[in-house]
């Protein structure tokens, strides 16, 4: 017997979803960018970008409790949102420790060939 069922399930994130969830990410980041803010939740000392940062939650946090009830139904396991909207904060301070160590490496290469 085929474990999935052919019904759609009403859980399931859509496109549409996803893209207002990617859009208000972007939106709150490049906010942060523009703020000089690396770490998201640091802006809030500053003042800066609630309004970017309470769609992103909301967008968010809708998108990530529906895959995560999507995931719980077929797979028994469960994540809460904030934990989603978490792993996208990460993500940010560590793309920009790696664009940092890719520029030192680079400077230094480049140091090497003189």
């Amino acid at each position: 017997m085929w474990p999935f069922s052919s019904k759609k399930d009403p859980n399931a994130l859509t496109r549409e979803d996803r893209k207002k969830c990617w859009e208000a990410r972007d939106s709150y980041f490049s906010c942060l960018d523009n703020a000089g803010v690396l770490k998201p939740g640091d802006e809030t000392k500053a003042g800066a970008c609630s309004s970017e940062n309470k769609a992103y939650e909301q967008n968010c946090a809708k998108s990530w409790v529906r895959c995560s009830m999507s995931l719980f139904v077929h797979t028994g396991i469960t994540l809460n949102n904030s934990t989603q909207i978490e792993y996208f904060n990460q993500r940010r301070v560590i793309a920009e420790a790696q664009r940092d160590r890719l520029a030192q490496a680079n400077t230094q290469a480049e140091n090497t060939k003189r």
